[in-house]
């Protein structure tokens, strides 16, 4: 009985934090760590490094979500989660939050002392995004901008200095991810207007919103594909861009917003996808031809 509470209070914290969606910023975190190394790295920086990773992103998603609570209950696509169903309590969340940025600090202390002394700064960025939405459109890139921390992080706690290839990495990131939120975003367009929240589709309209989207994914295929020379990378890495390529392309052409299952494969399923090629391949041309 025990062990049944304690699974299903696990399973809740997972799906209130969407845990599975560690895959898009995780994949470009690895292969920052491996570029910085110029290998596998050692264990302790590996392991310190996934465990920041986790901490932060797992306090700022729950952050968001106790911050958002009142949003949630109103919109009929968020009513659902936890927090309006009263299925977790708000301290129990605000527990968990502490834990976690507790845990990325301590992870981050563990690694260096710079990556423990621009922690603080970290936990500032990822909390602040929570309120983004209450005045600029421009929240799709911030988002992007507090995830994008996560192969800049890894790179400094590998090298413990600043570099140039880790900001390219980071603002592939920041742009992917803004693209696809704006696609999630226009689900929300009319609810976004009628309570004053602020988001790309709902200040520019569905059609301009789209077209921001797909040019902030082109962009970001440029700067990947900028790191083939940078890197000196061979022809598995620009198969691996071929295909993700495809699959961004994929995922534009299904964009309807009045279908929640095609905008969850738009806007998560296919990027999920899209991060574990380039991860691959990129790791797989790494180690065939540089290692």
């Amino acid at each position: 009985m025990v062990l049944s509470r304690i699974y299903q209070k696990t399973k809740m914290f997972g799906e209130l934090v969407m845990f599975s969606h560690t895959l898009f910023s995780l994949p470009f975190a690895i292969i920052s760590i491996v570029w910085a190394a110029h290998g596998i790295p050692p264990l302790y920086v590996m392991l310190w490094s996934l465990i920041a990773l986790i901490g932060a992103r797992n306090g700022a998603n729950a952050f968001n979500r106790l911050v958002d609570k009142q949003f949630d209950a109103l919109n009929p696509r968020t009513a659902h989660r936890h927090l309006p169903r009263m299925l977790l309590k708000d301290k129990e969340v605000a527990i968990f939050i502490i834990l976690n940025y507790i845990l990325f600090l301590f992870a981050a202390y563990m690694l260096n002392p710079l990556c423990f002394a621009l922690s603080p700064i970290a936990i500032i960025l990822i909390s602040t995004y929570s309120y983004t939405k209450r005045f600029t459109w421009l929240c799709h890139l911030y988002l992007g901008f507090t995830i994008a921390s996560a192969p800049v992080g890894a790179w400094f706690a590998v090298t413990g200095q600043f570099a140039f290839t880790p900001f390219i990495l980071g603002t592939i990131i920041m742009l992917w991810i803004a693209g696809f939120d704006i696609i999630y975003a226009t689900q929300d367009i009319e609810f976004d207007r009628k309570n004053g929240l602020w988001s790309i589709p709902s200040i520019f309209g569905l059609e301009d919103a789209l077209f921001i989207a797909r040019s902030l994914h082109l962009i970001m295929m440029l700067l990947l594909l900028s790191l083939y020379w940078i890197q000196h990378m061979g022809w598995i890495y620009l198969l691996g861009l071929g295909i993700a390529l495809i699959l961004l392309l994929t995922e534009h052409r299904v964009i309807k917003p009045s279908n929640r299952k095609m905008m969850k494969l738009a806007s998560y399923k296919l990027n999920q996808v899209i991060s574990m090629v380039i991860l691959i391949c990129t790791m797989t041309d790494y180690f065939l031809f540089h290692a």
